[in-house]
């Protein structure tokens, strides 16, 4: 099965029509956060879901901490998955599914050391989709995703291998490691933002280059 990829940050029409024509089958759509790049409106976000093909994904990103804030947001952009990047403190995934029909649950895990292979294995059996980043939400700014760091692949690996759960790959993917990330974790599918982008608005050479590297 093909790597699926996912270009994240996208911030109009024109950029989600280009990372589709390009060869992306799921669009990173990023909500308020305390802090990376890419952060648009909800307005901007509800746009772009309605003026994409219905077999596109779209994610939106979501640093809200509670059910019921994920809930409220997500009925003003209508994305096909929600992308949790901070853990949830009040009410359920379930409570999330149960107000959402067909909704995709995306649970961003934070590779920093071993409790991060714990913390995945805990939550993959609630979720439809982990994805493995490199931020650090223990810091006093959260690093919720965007950093554009490598992290460990070797834990992200014990991940995958441990359990049955989809896994997205994030964090320092670009066309010069895309072909080790893959063949070391073995992945679902792979995540990234700044690597295809020039002066932060995507660029086409770098998105078939990219492509080129993933499916060669």
């Amino acid at each position: 099965m093909k790597t699926k990829v996912k270009i994240c940050c996208i911030s109009s029409v024109d950029e989600a029509r280009l990372a589709i024509k390009a060869g992306a089958t799921e669009l990173g759509l990023v909500g308020p956060m305390p802090s990376g790049p890419g952060i648009i409106s909800e307005t901007q976000i509800a746009e772009i879901v309605k003026a994409v093909p219905q077999n596109i994904n779209t994610f939106l990103l979501t640093s809200e901490l509670s059910a019921a804030k994920i809930i409220e947001q997500h009925n003003k952009v209508k994305t096909t998955s929600i992308q949790i990047v901070d853990k949830l403190e009040s009410g359920t995934y379930n409570d999330i599914r149960s107000a959402i029909p067909n909704i995709k649950l995306v649970q961003v895990i934070h590779v920093i050391d071993e409790n991060s292979i714990v913390e995945a294995q805990n939550v993959a059996p609630n979720v439809d989709y982990i994805l493995l980043d490199s931020g650090n939400p223990n810091k006093e700014i959260k690093e919720l995703g965007g950093t554009g760091r490598i992290h460990n692949w070797n834990l992200s690996k014990m991940i995958v291998d441990s359990i049955s759960t989809p896994v997205f790959l994030a964090g320092g993917l670009k066309s010069t490691n895309i072909r080790e990330a893959i063949t070391t974790v073995r992945p679902h599918g792979v995540d990234l933002c700044s690597s295809v982008r020039y002066n932060g608005k995507l660029d086409p050479g770098k998105l078939c280059t990219f492509f080129d590297n993933v499916h060669p």
